[in-house]
């Protein structure tokens, strides 16, 4: 029997059921086609495309167009799996008129089924924007890497008893605002598990613990391409790093040794019609 579409009501039901949601980041054709055929739940197109794709320092830089492009390409090859498309910084903190648009731009020009966005209690007004706008949301509380500065750092969030009830709070408010789930990033398990145990949305954990209804890691982290840092909380189920490295220089040598392209990889002309040539 051939997989179903994923949709909302579907991870909804997942998470009624206690089974637990997959989310894989992807930012082009090819790797969405990967990960839909590895048959994830659900396909994040993350700004942090700007860090492991783009080459910027933090995920600020990332423009809506640069979004919108590789949102293109990955709802292109997923077919099954329900893509979230994440808004970059500053599409959807100017105003709320402009959150909407942006929000709706992911959706009618990229392709994606809902977006995400990061903040807490204070973003709810915009959550309920979007939402009202027949748009789904996703939200993001814990570690937000667009105002990692204003945290003074990548760090755990919600280690005190007092940032512990903010996320507590934020994560109720942005369920009542109308996200239909939402990613924790960074905070301890204790926290993470009296989030999921209180919400009546699916939970989505990165550094979050075991307890959520579902777990993410960004794409190049899982199949070890991006050497600059590995977060604590990615396990690397391969590193291809080095094996592509090794095959690029294999094929260099070979290049310039005169070895490749061999006889099997040439075209050749009937004898006759080369004859003609002389």
């Amino acid at each position: 029997m051939a997989r179903q579409k994923v949709t909302i009501s579907y991870l909804q039901k997942k998470m009624d059921e206690g089974q637990k949601i997959t989310m894989m980041t992807a930012y082009d054709y090819p790797t969405a086609s990967l990960v839909d055929q590895a048959e994830m739940d659900t396909i994040l197109v993350g700004d942090s495309l700007g860090m492991v794709v783009l080459g910027y320092e933090s995920t600020v830089p990332v423009t809506m167009e640069e979004m919108l492009h590789h949102c293109r390409a990955v709802c292109r090859g997923a077919k099954q799996s329900f893509v979230i498309g994440d808004m970059p910084f500053m599409s959807y903190q100017v105003s709320v008129e402009k959150a909407v648009e942006n929000a709706g731009r992911f959706i009618k020009d990229a392709g994606c089924e809902s977006v995400k966005l990061e903040g807490g209690s204070e973003m709810a007004r915009v959550v309920k924007a979007i939402v009202t706008a027949g748009i789904p949301v996703c939200a993001h509380i814990g570690l937000t890497p667009q105002t990692a500065t204003k945290l003074s750092g990548f760090k755990v969030q919600g280690k005190d008893a007092e940032g512990a009830r903010e996320l507590v709070n934020s994560a109720k408010d942005l369920e009542e605002a109308g996200a239909f789930m939402i990613v924790l990033e960074c905070i301890p398990d204790q926290v993470a598990s009296k989030i999921t145990n209180e919400l009546n949305i699916p939970t989505i954990g990165i550094g979050a613990g075991k307890y959520c209804d579902g777990q993410v890691l960004v794409y190049h982290d899982l199949v070890g391409l991006f050497e600059r840092f590995t977060p604590k909380m990615v396990k690397q189920y391969i590193n291809l790093a080095p094996q592509i490295r090794e095959a690029l220089i294999q094929y260099r040598e070979e290049v310039e040794k005169g070895i490749f392209p061999g006889p099997e990889h040439s075209f050749t002309m009937k004898v006759e019609e080369a004859e003609k040539m002389k």
